[in-house]
């Protein structure tokens, strides 16, 4: 079951500009920052609240590292901005099987490892009415991220 919005993923070309903007003009925290050389990634997880199961809420600055990258695909073809909303679950490899049995298409066999620690998936924008959406379960509390 998803339980709430994990995350909004944000496109962009420089990730310190980026950061420096949600800092300076919301207030907002950086949480954590990281490289995933899978997704071929530098990221900013800036925290906007906790939520009533134990989880939070988050915005995903992701500046691609790689032109060959998903993320790097996706400015290149659309430029800054939104690029994905995620959906918080105990249970990604449920959720997703659950998900795509009704038709929608996951896009990893498996669920792969995201930010922090987690766990994830994505479902095809095609099916999604024209939006990339991600299936994360948080790493254990008391896990490194």
């Amino acid at each position: 079951m998803l339980t709430r919005i994990d995350h909004i993923g944000i496109a962009c070309h420089n990730l310190d500009e980026t950061v420096d903007f949600y800092t300076t003009t919301y207030g907002f925290e950086v949480f954590h920052t990281e490289i995933n050389e899978e997704q071929g990634v530098r990221e900013a997880m800036l925290k906007i609240n906790e939520t009533s199961d134990g989880g939070a809420s988050y915005l995903q600055l992701l500046e691609p590292i790689r032109e060959d990258s998903a993320v790097g695909k996706w400015l290149a073809k659309n430029g800054e901005g939104v690029h994905h909303i995620a959906f918080g679950t105990a249970d990604v490899d449920g959720d997703a099987a659950a998900i795509g049995a009704k038709g929608v298409r996951v896009l990893y066999d498996e669920p792969r490892r995201g930010s922090m620690g987690s766990r994830i998936t994505f479902l095809h924008p095609k099916d999604c009415h024209g939006v990339l959406t991600e299936l994360v379960t948080s790493a254990a509390p008391d896990a490194e991220h």
